[in-house]
């Protein structure tokens, strides 16, 4: 299967490639498997949504996961491609590719409540943990848009490399971090004046980053070949503070590494190497590799589980997800889920995996919580759907 450049993102991740030349076998589920209902107790003010952005309908498919069933499809801006939540608000944002805007959707009534004017070709979107600002990758325009949620406005842009994918907030609120595909290099911004303050070079394909809880250091995916750049970010806190950003080292992985993911303890990260077929484990506190496991057919994303036990992969080709537990180094078990897995995605209870289909443009239901897992349903998206998330709230 060939790997092609390409000049706008696609899928889930902003990864500069495309994919061809392999057909997946349809994945049959039995119909016993798709009718079988998910049941818990809900108080009846609780609300719980999924939203997928779907490229090629201009659409948002949403989700009810209280009485698993399609809520509705909102209609957005063009190609929409990137989703973040609100923490602190109801209120969901979807990335509008071909319009250069942001849609806020209030979570509450599921319907657009703002259209906010970004830059060219805006992809991702990530928001602080106060959920006061959004910083959204421009990679056509070359810069961050920074938008004040509560206004609804962009109060300030932060010039980057070329065609920035990715800006991460730092959970100090304090630092940015830009992966930038196309120049190969990472810019590390300061959030409060919007104003770049370093950067580093020699990440070709600069895809994905982490950023550690403490806001102490980035973990990035330099896709173009097989490595992991480590950046010490400058900050004020703890026993160590750090005047300055700093470059770490650069750790050798697999080939193509796409994603990276960050137990919620923060003391391990695994990367998705797509090229290797592997998963390579990284120690954040001493930045070592301890090693690379086969996981399936071109991985491509990954997610932890709550309690820091189990690693979800999504395998493109192969059209399951696979099951690593990171205690015993080993994959468990796979789940077939459809064609084209990608963008994953928990309930607020962790009880139910969500996995993006890119191919078959649908969205497979796995219930975690039996042993072992199990696909529980299949709902229908949109064409050429991109990212998933998840919002959980009670309305008062």
């Amino acid at each position: 299967m060939g790997l092609v450049l390409v000049k706008s993102p696609v899928r889930g991740i902003f990864t500069g490639y495309t994919y061809r030349g392999t057909a997946l076998a349809l994945i049959a589920f039995g119909a016993a498997g798709c009718q079988e209902r998910y049941v818990t107790n809900y108080p009846p003010e609780y609300r719980e949504y999924a939203y997928i952005s779907n490229g090629g309908s201009n659409t948002v498919t949403v989700l009810d996961l209280v009485n698993m069933r399609q809520d509705r499809v909102i209609a957005v801006g063009a190609n929409p491609s990137g989703l973040a939540v609100n923490p602190r608000r109801n209120e969901v944002y979807v990335v509008n590719s071909g319009s250069g805007t942001v849609s806020v959707i209030n979570a509450e009534t599921n319907t657009v409540a703002a259209t906010i004017p970004v830059q060219r070709q805006p992809y991702s979107i990530d928001v602080d943990a106060e959920g006061r600002r959004a910083y959204v990758a421009n990679s056509g325009s070359n810069n961050v848009s920074v938008l004040d949620l509560a206004l609804r406005r962009q109060i300030g842009v932060i010039g980057a490399g070329v065609a920035p994918g990715l800006a991460r907030i730092a959970n100090d609120g304090k630092t940015l971090v830009i992966t930038n595909r196309v120049s190969g290099s990472v810019s590390i911004a300061d959030a409060n004046l919007f104003k770049v303050r370093s950067s580093f070079d020699q990440c070709p394909g600069a895809t994905d980053a982490i950023i550690l809880p403490d806001s102490s250091k980035a973990f990035v995916t330099c896709s173009g070949g097989h490595q992991i750049m480590v950046i010490g970010l400058a900050h004020s806190t703890g026993s160590e503070p750090a005047p300055a950003d700093v470059l770490l080292t650069f750790l050798d992985v697999g080939k193509t590494p796409l994603q990276i993911t960050l137990k919620p303890d923060g003391g391990e990260a695994f990367v998705s190497n797509y090229d290797s077929d592997t998963i390579s484990e990284i120690t954040t506190s001493s930045n070592e590799v301890g090693g690379a496991y086969l996981v399936g057919a071109h991985p491509v994303r990954g997610l932890v589980s709550a309690d820091n036990s189990l690693l979800y992969v999504s395998d493109f080709s192969a059209g399951w997800v696979g099951i690593y537990s990171i205690d015993d180094g080993k994959l468990i078990n796979s789940v077939s889920v459809g064609k084209g897995p990608d963008a994953l995605g928990f309930s607020a209870d962790g009880h139910l995996l969500l996995v993006l289909n890119a191919q078959s443009g649908d969205i497979a239901v796995v219930r975690t919580g039996t042993t072992p897992a199990s696909l529980l349903t299949l709902f229908p998206a949109g064409r050429a759907p991109n990212d998933i998330v998840v919002k959980a709230f009670r309305v008062h």
